[in-house]
């Protein structure tokens, strides 16, 4: 069996752009002295709108990846959650679900 489903591996390419992509902009602003959460808080309603849409998205993945990975048994998925916080949204959540589907190929090999 593949240990790396194509779709896992599709959902780890996704994690890969979104470290790379969201810390490019990171590192831009920190290098340019950025006021980065004056700009976040300041922004217009069209903005912000974005902002609300994205942070109930997040929340919503971050409720999945601990009922989830609870589910089907990967431990310490609550580890996630700091990891989003910390690099981004975009990163951790493609990276869980790798390694979901990779969990899920395994049980299912597993089952006669």
């Amino acid at each position: 069996m593949n240990p790396w489903p194509r779709v896992a591996v599709v959902y780890l390419i996704m994690a890969i752009l979104g470290l790379v992509g969201t810390w490019t902009f990171n590192i831009i602003a920190i290098t340019q002295s950025s006021p980065f959460v004056s700009e976040w808080l300041g922004n217009p309603p069209a903005t912000q709108s974005l902002q609300l849409d994205l942070l109930v998205v997040a929340a919503a993945a971050g409720v999945f990846i601990v009922i989830e990975g609870r589910r089907i048994g990967i431990r310490h998925a609550w580890l996630f959650l700091p990891l989003a916080a910390f690099t981004a949204a975009a990163f951790a959540v493609p990276l869980f679900l790798a390694l979901r589907e990779r969990k899920l190929a395994s049980q299912s090999s597993a089952t006669p």
